[in-house]
């Protein structure tokens, strides 16, 4: 076993037997996911450090499919690993133009909802600014023109970067559920990767970097162990996984602890 596959294996024991309590290594337990950047400053007491604050905005990666918690997902994982005050945000099916709405029947669609910059404004853009901001998606963007996704994704990040202009960002590609995304979904990676570069925040790119591998369908690749039977989401041990993973890429990045400039 290589030293940096021995020790994401002991960052994922750690989110069990370390910074959960006992009764937790089920699901993710502790303090609320969502916590004001104001009151995360303050500190626990005098002459102790504030953690950072991260924000996290994404899809179901980030806050859990439908009927979960986001509490048991990769970004809490994440931050538990290196001690952030994390706030998530996002809806499950959503991304920079998708907005998670489904058809009921053939005559009602349900009320329109709300992709990434909506969901920026309503539930982060308020808040005091984070030390972090961190924005994963794409995954629920493949049905719509890869043009029009990148336009969208410039739009938010553009409105974030002048909304919190000395908060770091970071952009995170799609994460898909085996090693053979299709095409559709590597256009709308490639496109996110081309709107980073131009506004100068680091990319992530689960695909490239083979987050998952292999096939749940197949039994082959870490997907049986880490992806639910849907062939998409995470398991919980996958989450685990997947916040070793952007452990590692937020270490490479130099942003472990990062920190706002006034």
């Amino acid at each position: 076993m290589s030293s940096r596959r021995a020790r994401r294996g002991a960052a994922i024991l750690s989110l069990c037997l370390g910074l959960l309590p006992a009764t937790a290594c089920g699901e993710f337990g502790g303090a609320p996911v969502k916590r004001e950047a104001s009151q995360a400053r303050g500190g626990s007491g005098a002459g102790t450090p504030a953690a950072p604050v991260v924000m996290i905005l994404g899809d179901s990666y980030t806050v859990g499919e439908r009927g979960s918690q986001p509490e048991t997902t990769y970004a809490p994982a994440a931050a538990r690993l290196l001690g952030w005050q994390v706030v998530a945000a996002g809806k499950a099916g959503t991304g920079f133009v998708a907005t998670g709405t489904r058809r009921k029947n053939a005559d009602t669609v349900k009320p329109a909802g709300q992709a990434f910059l909506g969901l920026f404004e309503s539930q982060l853009g308020w808040r005091p600014a984070p030390d972090l901001l961190i924005v994963s998606g794409g995954h629920n963007d493949r049905k719509y023109p890869a043009v029009q996704t990148g336009q969208a994704a410039r739009d938010l990040l553009s409105r974030a970067k002048q909304r919190w202009p000395g908060t770091p960002m970071v952009l995170i590609g799609p994460i898909w559920g085996n090693e053979t995304p299709p095409q559709t979904a590597l256009a709308i990676r490639d496109v996110l990767r081309g709107v980073a570069q131009e506004l100068k925040i680091p990319f992530i790119d689960p695909i490239a970097e083979r987050w998952i591998t292999g096939n749940r369908a197949a039994h082959t690749g870490n997907a049986p162990v880490y992806i639910r039977p849907d062939g998409v989401h995470p398991t919980i041990e996958g989450h685990r996984y997947l916040a070793t993973r952007l452990v590692d890429d937020i270490k490479r990045l130099g942003l472990a602890h990062p920190a706002r400039k006034d």
